[in-house]
């Protein structure tokens, strides 16, 4: 049976798209996230006239990235909360309590993106973040990835850098003291900074 030109026209165009969709799928790749040589930092305001930092380790994760399209990427990793770190082991002891992560019940974080777009000379990460419980919407700003090194097993590896602030009553992260100037011991805003270096699968 013979093709009319506008059927085999339409062929054609079907054809290269599936080629071209095969092709995209093939231009992505997997890195797992090292911990080893990741993290995550965080700062908060203390009595208004200090910030405290800590840190948390990276249990996993998993990068699929398209190095021509990274708005076609995503990111999924689970977050040691009972790893908390402030230098402090009191504080740090108080932090993993009821009052304040509860590491025993929540005892990992979450965050899984929904969607990577272009924004000033790097990109937002949009996804959803779980935390002591809570799953909110937050937005990652992610620096341009590092170049590609070639790593230990011949792996190739890359470093990427995000950072976020959240507020941390919206995760139920509620505990709080007044000084006698009517501030807030603790402040609500919580800056963060992941680090992150990850190995290709």
């Amino acid at each position: 049976m013979r093709l009319s030109n506008s059927s085999l026209f339409s062929t054609v165009i079907l054809a290269g798209a599936l080629v071209s969709g095969v092709s995209a799928l093939a231009q992505k790749t997997t890195y797992e996230i090292d911990p080893a040589h990741s993290a995550i930092t965080f700062g908060i305001k203390h009595m208004a006239i200090s910030t405290v930092h800590g840190r948390f380790a990276i249990k996993d994760g998993v990068i699929e990235m398209d190095p021509k399209n990274l708005a076609d990427s995503s990111v999924q990793a689970t977050i040691d909360v009972a790893s908390v770190d402030t230098g402090v082991s009191a504080r740090d002891t108080d932090l993993k309590s009821p009052h304040f992560f509860d590491a025993e019940k929540y005892p990992t974080a979450t965050f899984r993106s929904t969607k990577v777009v272009a924004a000033g000379d790097g990109y937002d990460v949009i996804g959803d973040l779980n935390l002591h419980g809570v799953t909110k919407t937050v937005t990652l700003h992610l620096d341009p990835p590092s170049k590609e090194q070639m790593g230990p097993g011949k792996k190739p590896r890359r470093g990427f850098t995000a950072t976020t602030t959240i507020r941390r009553q919206d995760f139920g992260l509620n505990w709080n003291g007044t000084l006698p100037s009517g501030d807030a011991m603790l402040g609500d805003d919580v800056k963060m900074e992941f680090d992150i270096e990850a190995a290709q699968k």
